[in-house]
This record gives structure tokens, C-alpha cells and sequence, in this order.
């Protein structure tokens, strides 16, 4: 990677992590999941797939760190399987949704439903079956987070997945991709 190739890396990766950290304060007092969590989503997805995959996976990974520190994050403990989960959204959107297949919309929403549901079950076994027995949490604590963290992450995941299908076609178009 060349000089050039780095500064743009590291402009990508820092409008969409800006981006993605003002969007999380300015949802984070509606106290809707679904809502911060699709914007999130579609955040990840957009970036991957206008910028590149290592811009893509930054913003992945950094997400629920940022989260974290804006109030609306999980326990540090969960951070690591969140940015798992993220990771793995990005990257089935990256060589899914850039594939050509045939019609123009194919590749999106065959990325949409295998990253969501990756994520998902990212989440699931990563949060629900390691994490929650390590931590030995009370059984009201487990159940909050059982719903909480990979239901909604695939209903969230799926949300932003389809505004990303509605907005790809004409932000690639505008940037000329």
C-alpha cells in the first residue's frame, strides 16, 4: 500500500467512524435499540461497501467501543462479540454484495440475509454460550441480554440492511462507483 492508498484508508475510515459516533449520540436519548442499531448497521454496510472492506472492518470493529463511551454500549465484556458479529457483517456484505448476479439488486439482498443472519448467530453462540458463562451472570441479566443482544441485532441487521439496498444503487452512482 502506498502513501497515497493509506491517507485515503485512514480518511475513509475516519468520516465513517465520525459519522457512526454522531449518529450514536444523536439516537442514543430516543432509548430506541432498533432504531440506533439499524442506522448503525446501515453505517457498517454503506462503509464497506463505497469504501472497501479494511475501511469497513475499522468502522466494524470500533462501533461498539464507541458505543460503549456514548452510553448506549453493552458490558466491556460483550464489546469483543459485538465487533465479532459486526466484522462478520461486513465482511458477507463485502464479497456478497459486490458479486454480479445478473439482476441489479440480487447480490444486496442475498448479502442482507446470509450477514444478518451470520451476525446473529455471531452473537448468539459468541454472547449466549461463552460469554454469559464465563461472566456467571444472575438468570434476569442472561434473559435481558439473550433478547436484547442477538434478536435484536439480526431484526437490526436486517433493517439496515435493507435502507443499504434502497441507498447503495444512488450513492454508488453519485461517487461514481
Amino acid at each position: 500500500m502506498n502513501n497515497k492508498d493509506k491517507i485515503f484508508w485512514i480518511t475513509r475510515s475516519s468520516i465513517f467512524i465520525a459519522l457512526l459516533i454522531a449518529l450514536q449520540v444523536v439516537t442514543a436519548p430516543l432509548g430506541n435499540i432498533i432504531v440506533t442499531g439499524s442506522i448503525v448497521n446501515l453505517v457498517l454496510i454503506i462503509s464497506v461497501m463505497t469504501c472497501g472492506l479494511a475501511p469497513g472492518l475499522s468502522v466494524a470493529a470500533i462501533s461498539p467501543v464507541m458505543a460503549k463511551f456514548v452510553g448506549i454500549g453493552p458490558l466491556w465484556s460483550l464489546v469483543p462479540f459485538i465487533s465479532a458479529g459486526n466484522i462478520v457483517l461486513v465482511i458477507l456484505w463485502h464479497y456478497i454484495g459486490n458479486r454480479n448476479m445478473g439482476h441489479k439488486y440480487a447480490a444486496y439482498v442475498t448479502a442482507l440475509v446470509i450477514a444478518a443472519i451470520a451476525k446473529f448467530l455471531v452473537l448468539y453462540v459468541g454472547i449466549l454460550k461463552i460469554a454469559v458463562l464465563i461472566l456467571g451472570l444472575p438468570e434476569q441479566q442472561v434473559a435481558v441480554i439473550s433478547i436484547m443482544y442477538p434478536i435484536m441485532q439480526l431484526i437490526t441487521a436486517l433493517i439496515g440492511g435493507i435502507l443499504a439496498t434502497i441507498l447503495l444503487p444512488v450513492l454508488k452512482n453519485a461517487i461514481g462507483r
